[in-house]
């Protein structure tokens, strides 16, 4: 019973988390707040927070609070230091080069929760009211293709180089519309990752991240002019 309780406190958690319109920092309301809004204890609440602290979906910072998205890499020296070398499409060159690997690793060793997780994630970016919501979901996805190698190191470079994504920038391209069109390249990219993936089939993981990563390029390219 206390179990099936922290399941649907871990839920509430992990629904608002991933539909909220957080602050720019992705910083989450104070506990309090937040426990009345989930209708939740703060105890059940601090619980919650620990799993998903745990996961990576969010990460706290003593007297600052609670922020959804991984932990900043610590080398913040080393990672201003690489922003400053590279540029959008090196970030990109990088991506198709790792990321593959990375999905193949994944289908080899996801585990059912993982898979499911995965599906989830990507039905919730397809569903996604907004460009930003839809690229937290987008980013939840590749992470957990990292997390599902099962391999911490892969993780971290992982992490590193989507540290230095997020401070390359390519602008702003989405002026309009509000949201991802219904036919948007990715969803049907994503899909064939995840199914790769579920199929533990690691070369065609691999492969399906590529040519969804190179599809990326392309468009970000074509938005750049």
């Amino acid at each position: 019973m206390i179990e099936d309780r922290h399941s649907v406190v871990l839920s509430r958690l992990r629904d608002f988390v991933g539909g909220a319109e957080l602050p720019d920092g992705g910083r989450l309301p104070p506990e309090r707040e937040l426990a009345e809004s989930l209708d939740v204890g703060r105890t059940a609440l601090r619980k919650a927070l620990a799993t998903l602290q745990a996961e990576g979906v969010v990460w706290r910072h003593v007297g600052k609070g609670t922020f959804a998205g991984e932990r900043p890499m610590d080398t913040v020296a080393d990672i201003n230091a690489m922003v400053q070398r590279t540029n959008p499409l090196e970030v990109m060159g990088a991506r198709i080069a790792f990321e593959p690997e990375v999905a193949r690793c994944a289908a080899l060793n996801a585990t059912p929760s993982q898979i499911a997780e995965l599906r989830s994630c990507m039905v919730k970016a397809q569903q996604a009211p907004t460009w930003r919501l839809y690229e937290q979901w987008d980013n939840r996805l590749h992470r957990l293709i990292g997390e599902a190698s099962q391999n911490s190191l892969l993780l971290g470079l992982l992490d590193t180089l989507n540290a230095v994504r997020r401070a390359v920038t390519w602008g702003r391209l989405r002026d309009t519309p509000v949201r991802p069109p219904a036919d948007h390249h990715s969803f049907e990219e994503h899909a064939r990752i995840v199914e790769a993936i579920a199929n533990r089939d690691g070369a065609a993981a691999a492969d399906a991240m590529r040519k969804h990563l190179r599809s990326v390029e392309s468009h970000l390219r074509d938005a750049r002019g």
